[in-house]
């Protein structure tokens, strides 16, 4: 729900959109259940919707610095002005699909922009939830690059800014496993089918159909590969991530590059090890620090430890709380001072780390949970009790600290109680 006189923005439109999105995903739990097929499992959907927070409250801060401009590319390289017409939105969204596949194609190409891509692919499942496994690691802008056709025939920055985020939601629903082949269809657009081939770590389809929505750039480029009866979809990442953790999986293949480049005692490779292929490492670590990769997929076990009802409750108690957290963010964003903005914003991301950890059983993960619930109060009340005494949102305030609160007294009680099952 949009309020009235209120100027519709990027929060807004995903205060539209989202909801959708869980009925969506809700409707095919529910499908899965009645028909014995089911795709997803507690943890793992808890932890792909989790990591759609951290991407929605990512981009409502504007958490990325922009080194090309798509208005500077406009103003510097364009050769037509289409006038305002049919033809205008439809080239501007063909420009933004082809713009999506090579930018798509250097995520999975070059190991310093995996990371910012790994966290779609982390899950060992395939459903419309992982769909909201976005980054929050995409911290440089230069997707200007890529709409240089756009560009060139003077696309106005207005029209690519009200079709990208449409383009990137219309990619939602080929997320699912219930969705067989369609037809004529397959020769035209990103079907579920390929897509299934594209999260799948078979050898077979490793890097292919990166398209986003018209599978014709997989075709052109020789990237296509069709879904295989005899080669059954098995999905993740060659480098199982094991954790539930979002924002720990944003920066985990950043971590072992990072831990490469140190240890590695070629000079050169310290740096061109940023920019080689996925995976590539330096031949004098390799040995001295193994890392576990899957050589077959047959044999891979899925991360999914056994938890207790209680620690289920507690999961998924965090985060219907944080989801209400960040739908008063959203809903009340115009409103809110700059200040405010970051402070709440990093009071979610603790949030969300918290409980995702609790998720993975770690044995810190309550002691981090007081922390981060006695920090909530302190930031709250110290830095932004004025946001909420100057407006209506008081109410809102007093249930943030028994959130907080209750969350503190939660996590003494199960200090010592929590056990995996």
């Amino acid at each position: 729900m949009v309020k009235s006189g209120f100027t519709l923005n990027y929060a807004d439109i995903l205060l539209l959109v989202v909801p959708a999105f869980m009925i969506l995903i809700l409707a095919e739990i529910l499908y899965g259940h009645f028909t014995k097929k089911q795709t997803h499992s507690f943890m793992d959907t808890l932890s792909s919707l989790s990591s759609g927070m951290t991407n929605i409250l990512k981009d409502s801060l504007g958490l990325v610095l922009i080194i090309v401009s798509y208005p500077y590319v406009l103003e510097s390289i364009a050769i037509v002005n289409l006038e305002s017409s049919l033809t205008l939105y439809l080239v501007a969204f063909i420009c933004i699909d082809f713009a999506s596949y090579w930018n798509h194609r250097l995520n999975h190409k070059v190991n310093i922009f995996w990371n910012r891509h790994v966290i779609h692919h982390s899950s060992e499942e395939f459903n419309l939830a992982c769909a909201l496994r976005q980054s929050i690691s995409a911290w440089i802008g230069f997707g200007a690059l890529f709409l240089i056709p756009a560009a060139l025939f003077g696309v106005p920055a207005n029209i690519i800014t009200l079709l990208a985020p449409l383009h990137l939601f219309a990619q939602f629903w080929y997320h699912t496993q219930h969705i067989g082949k369609l037809g004529f269809l397959e020769y035209i657009i990103v079907t579920p089918s390929q897509h299934r081939v594209h999260h799948a770590i078979n050898p077979i389809y490793i890097d292919k159909n990166l398209s986003a929505i018209f599978c014709i750039w997989d075709r052109i480029f020789g990237t296509f590969q069709e879904e295989l009866d005899e080669e059954p979809p098995v999905y993740g990442v060659l480098k199982p991530v094991k954790t539930w953790n979002p924002i720990l999986i944003n920066f985990q293949h950043a971590w072992y590059v990072i831990q490469d480049a140190y240890n590695t005692n070629n000079f050169k490779d310290k740096f061109r090890i940023w920019f080689m292929p996925t995976g590539w490492r330096p031949e004098d670590v390799i040995d001295k620090f193994p890392r576990a990769i899957i050589s077959d997929i047959k044999k891979r076990n899925k991360y999914s430890p056994k938890y207790s009802f209680s620690l289920k409750g507690i999961a998924l108690f965090h985060f219907i709380s944080i989801n209400l957290l960040l739908t008063f963010f959203l809903y009340n964003f115009s409103e809110l001072s700059i200040d405010f903005k970051l402070i709440y914003g990093l009071i979610i991301f603790m949030s969300i780390f918290g409980f995702t950890s609790l998720m993975d059983f770690h044995s810190w993960a309550p002691n981090f949970e007081i922390l981060r619930s006695i920090s909530a109060v302190l930031l709250l009340s110290t830095f932004s009790i004025s946001q909420f005494l100057s407006t209506d949102f008081y109410f809102s305030y007093v249930l943030m600290l028994s959130y907080f609160i209750l969350t503190i007294l939660i996590a003494i009680y199960f200090k010592n109680k929590l056990k995996i099952e």
